[in-house]
């Protein structure tokens, strides 16, 4: 008796702090489950924000080397096309001097080597010629005749170039969700401390602290989508 006795005021005292004071160690602890938890997802998210952006950046490499193939496909198809027009303009001179040879070997060039759509341009640009007979008209400068070699190009570089945006945005992302990860880690920490720290105010001190990072950090993290794999 003589012991307990002493002991009735302090215990009365502590029954009339407030709730939060007398249980301090749980609050701790709660804080630490659930900044631990915030943290891992956070650090689940910018790993997969990281491998998104690897297989965007992939695709883009991809695409940029197929829209490689496609340009020196249409530009081999240029060349040829250029000779083609160099050899018929020289027999379309002979044939107009009256070589009956050349005449027959204009067309059969013409049917064997002039594609569709060059064969649009040429009657395109003699139209233009006709209009106006001070300019000559290039068939390979035909926004059709470029666009039918080199439209196929134009696209997958179109592409390319997007998917490279987009693992750009994603790599962003993830690179930030690292970084808040980092913070959280911060906020662990604090909180870590503030489970072995005996004085009350500094204890306080560190839960406050660790708990205004977290619940910033939060709140940055919520405003990026979520990613699954």
């Amino acid at each position: 008796m003589t012991q307990t006795a002493p002991d009735a005021p302090e215990a009365h005292a502590a029954a009339r702090e407030p709730w939060w004071h007398r249980h301090v160690e749980l609050i701790v602890v709660v804080l630490l489950g659930i900044v631990s938890v915030a943290t891992a997802y956070t650090s689940f998210q910018s790993a997969l924000y990281g491998g998104q952006s690897d297989d965007k950046v992939a695709q883009s490499e991809d695409a940029g080397t197929e829209a490689e193939s496609l340009y020196l496909e249409g530009n081999q198809q240029y060349v040829q096309d250029t000779q083609t027009l160099q050899q018929l303009r020289l027999l379309d001179v002979a044939a107009q001097a009256g070589d009956p040879v050349a005449s027959a070997q204009y067309d059969e060039l013409y049917f064997v080597g002039v594609s569709d759509p060059l064969d649009t341009a040429i009657e395109r640009a003699a139209a233009m010629d006709a209009a106006e007979p001070d300019f000559w008209h290039d068939p390979q400068a035909d926004d059709d005749y470029q666009q039918a070699l080199f439209g196929a190009y134009s696209d997958k570089d179109d592409e390319s170039d997007a998917l490279w945006e987009q693992g750009d945005a994603l790599g962003g992302q993830g690179d930030t969700l690292g970084f808040y990860t980092a913070l959280m880690a911060i906020s662990l920490f604090l909180l870590g401390v503030a489970a072995v720290v005996k004085r009350a105010l500094m204890r306080w001190i560190l839960i406050a602290v660790a708990g205004g990072v977290f619940l910033v950090t939060a709140v940055l993290t919520a405003t990026i989508p979520f990613v699954w794999i």
